[in-house]
């Protein structure tokens, strides 16, 4: 298993790595779209859609995609539309998790579907409209997930359930502790800081997700840290109580040792288009 995860995340770093740096952003936004097509695909098989139909959501999310880009929005400022996707995220996220794994199948499939569809596209958009921001604007966001969730990880071994006595969803994500939370939160705070401070030292030319709050003023580095570091944590729960629902351990075996596509965007899902809407209210 380990010498799995180790090839595949050698082979996906070797694609992502270079499109990522390529001096425009149309190969990284091309592999996006390959990569939302197939989370389309995987999320449609958590919800009981046949082969057929599963390939068929797949195309569609990627047409979607495809028709967005040709109209040349990925180029194109959105803040009405970020405002309002980061307010469906956070009403919808609450919905769901208060709903929890037994809510899930109550919602009528095609609901399901569609919003699942909405998610990957707008997250797609997303992704595509940050790196055409530029690459460290990009990576900024990209960073701060991983952080968010490596804190957790650490600090919910370390100190999980020594200061609360309930964990943080025990019956979508067993393993997951309000400490770690709190420790994801504060590893993110301190990746702004570092980060902001690389953006001056080195005089970037494209500022950071960071430094445009901090143009702002640094309540909101604070308050847009804590938040994408909460709602980072709310698309990983979102997305395992959709495989809970469904008895899956993985959302599929696209990516060997790693299970599926869709479980390692789960967090960027409602994290991008956030990250995004802070960003245009930052804009001068």
């Amino acid at each position: 298993m380990l010498k799995q995860r180790v090839i595949t995340a050698v082979v996906l770093l070797a694609i992502l790595l270079p499109a990522l740096f390529w001096r425009s952003p149309e190969p990284l936004i091309l592999i996006a779209l390959v990569l939302v097509g197939a989370s389309a695909w995987e999320f449609a098989r958590l919800n009981n859609c046949r082969p057929v139909a599963a390939v068929s959501l797949g195309a569609l999310c990627v047409a979607a995609c495809a028709v967005t880009w040709a109209l040349g929005w990925t180029h194109r400022p959105l803040p009405i539309l970020w405002i309002l996707v980061g307010g469906a995220w956070v009403l919808a996220g609450a919905l769901l998790l208060r709903l929890g794994v037994r809510g899930w199948p109550t919602i009528p499939r095609r609901l399901r579907l569609a919003g699942g569809v909405a998610a990957l596209w707008l997250a797609w958009l997303a992704i595509a409209q940050a790196r055409v921001a530029g690459v460290n604007f990009l990576l900024s966001v990209l960073v701060l997930v991983w952080v968010a969730d490596i804190g957790a990880y650490f600090a919910g071994r370390a100190f999980g359930l020594k200061f609360t006595r309930n964990k943080l969803a025990p019956a979508i994500s067993p393993g997951k502790s309000w400490e770690g939370v709190w420790g994801g939160m504060l590893g993110v705070l301190l990746l702004a800081l570092g980060w902001i401070a690389g953006d001056r030292q080195w005089d970037a030319v494209v500022p950071s997700l960071y430094s445009r709050l901090a143009s702002v003023g640094w309540w909101l580095v604070v308050a847009g840290c804590v938040f994408l570091a909460a709602m980072s944590v709310v698309g990983d729960l979102v997305e395992s109580l959709v495989k809970r629902s469904a008895g899956a351990k993985d959302s599929s075996n696209l990516l060997p040792g790693h299970g599926g596509v869709l479980d390692r965007v789960d967090a960027l899902l409602p994290t991008l288009p956030l990250a995004m809407m802070l960003a245009s209210l930052a804009t001068p």
